[in-house]
C-alpha cells in the first residue's frame, strides 16, 4: 500500500515539474541573449585640443573641402573610460546643412548606417556624423580597439541617437529611395566638392555664385547605373537661364549613349541624368522628382545670436516704441495747447481760441 502511494507521488512531482518546464521550454527560442550595454554616463571628456584647418588632413579630410562647408578650425577631443581611451574630431559649421553637406561628401558606400542612431554611419575607420552645425569624426585605435558596447556607449555619449528636430527641418529632402544606390547621396553647395564628385561635369556651368545647392545620386537601371543631380535656385528664373546655358553648351536631351545628358525644369530646380542610355531611361529618372511651390513670409534669419540676446534685443524694442509713443503723445498735446494760444492772442475772431464760448450754456429761467 505505502509502495503504491510513493509511485503514485513520484508520478505526481515529475508531472508537476514537466508542467513547470514547458513554459520555459517554450520561450527559451522567443528569448534571444542579450548582451548588456555599457552605460554612456561613463564616457567622460578629458581634454580638447584646438586645431588648424590644415591639420584635418590627419583625420582623412581635405582642407579645401572644409572650408567651401565653412569650417575654419577643428577640435579634437579624447574621451576616457576606466583604462579605454578614444579621440573624437569636431568640426563647427555655419549651419546644419553644412554639417549634413560634410557628412554626405565623406560617406563611403560601404560604410553603413549605425543601429538605432540618425545621420551616423561607420566602417572599419570609424565614424562620421553630423549633429546640428558640427560634423564630427570618431577614429578607432587598431591598436587598442574598442568593444561594440564601449564604442556604441561612446557615440551616444557625444552626439545621441538622432539630432534635434529644427537642424532636421533645415535639412534638404532626401532624393527619391526608389532604385538609389545606398551612400552615393550627395550634397555640396561649392565647385570643389562638384568637381570631385562630377568629375566629367563642368561644374562652373551649376551657378554656385547665385546659391545652387546640389544634391547628387546614383541610381541603378536596365542599362547599369545613372547619375541624377538635382540643382535648387534662388528664383526660377536663374533656374531658366542656368538650364539654358547648360543645354547650349553641353547639348542636353541628346542621344549620345552613355555620354548622353538630359536636363528639365521644374520651378526653381533643375535636374540632371548623366550617363543615361536613352531617353525612356532618363524620363523614367526624372519622373520622380515633384516640385511643390508655396508662399512664405520671408523672415529676418536671427544669424548666431543666442536665445537670451534675442529676448532682450525683443524687450528693448518694445520699450523704445512705448516711449516713442508716448512722446508722439506728449507733442501732440502741447501742439494743441500752443496752438490755441497763439489763436487767441493773433487771430482773437477765430472760435479755435475760444473753445469756452461753445460750451458755454445759458438759461433765461423766470419766476
Amino acid at each position: 500500500m505505502l509502495k503504491a502511494m510513493a509511485r503514485r507521488l513520484s508520478k505526481l512531482v515529475w508531472l508537476l515539474a514537466a508542467l513547470t518546464a514547458i513554459p520555459y521550454l517554450r520561450s527559451a527560442p522567443q528569448n534571444p541573449r542579450t548582451i548588456p550595454t555599457v552605460p554612456a554616463a561613463n564616457w567622460h571628456q578629458e581634454e580638447a585640443q584646438r586645431l588648424p584647418l590644415s591639420a584635418v588632413s590627419q583625420f582623412g579630410g581635405e582642407a579645401v573641402i572644409e572650408q567651401e562647408y565653412g569650417v575654419a578650425t577643428l577640435e579634437l577631443r579624447t574621451y576616457g573610460f576606466g583604462k579605454v581611451r578614444a579621440r573624437v574630431v569636431v568640426e563647427p559649421t555655419p549651419d546644419a546643412t553644412s554639417a549634413y553637406g560634410l557628412l554626405t561628401f565623406y560617406q563611403k558606400g560601404s560604410m553603413l548606417p549605425e543601429k538605432g542612431m540618425e545621420l551616423a554611419f561607420s566602417d572599419a575607420d570609424g565614424t562620421l556624423m553630423a549633429r546640428g552645425k558640427n560634423f564630427i569624426r570618431f577614429l578607432r585605435d587598431k591598436d587598442s580597439p574598442l568593444s561594440v558596447n564601449d564604442y556604441q556607449a561612446l557615440l551616444v555619449f557625444v552626439g545621441g541617437t538622432k539630432p534635434s528636430a529644427d537642424p532636421i527641418a533645415t535639412l534638404p529632402a532626401p532624393m527619391p529611395g526608389q532604385n538609389l544606390v545606398p551612400g552615393s547621396e550627395k550634397y555640396c553647395i561649392g565647385n570643389e566638392a562638384a568637381k570631385r564628385l562630377l568629375p566629367s561635369f563642368r561644374t562652373d556651368l551649376m551657378g554656385f555664385d547665385q546659391g545652387a545647392e546640389v544634391q547628387i545620386g546614383q541610381y541603378k537601371t536596365s542599362k547599369g547605373l545613372s547619375t541624377v543631380v538635382a540643382i535648387s535656385y534662388p528664383t526660377p528664373h536663374i533656374a531658366r537661364i542656368r538650364l539654358g546655358a547648360m543645354t547650349s553648351l553641353l547639348g542636353l536631351d541628346q542621344n549620345r549613349g552613355a555620354d548622353s545628358m538630359y536636363g528639365r525644369r521644374q520651378g526653381s530646380f533643375v535636374f540632371l541624368v548623366l550617363g543615361a542610355e536613352n531617353p525612356e531611361i532618363a524620363t523614367a529618372l526624372l519622373d520622380q522628382f515633384h516640385v511643390a511651390e508655396g508662399v512664405s513670409w520671408d523672415q529676418r534669419y536671427p544669424g548666431d545670436k543666442s536665445f537670451t540676446l534675442q529676448l532682450v534685443q525683443m524687450i528693448l524694442a518694445i520699450v523704445i516704441l512705448t516711449a516713442f509713443l508716448i512722446g508722439v503723445c506728449l507733442l501732440a498735446g502741447v501742439i494743441h495747447f500752443l496752438s490755441r494760444r497763439l489763436a487767441a492772442r493773433f487771430l482773437p475772431g477765430w472760435q479755435w481760441g475760444h473753445p469756452d464760448d461753445d460750451q458755454l450754456i445759458r438759461l433765461n429761467l423766470k419766476y
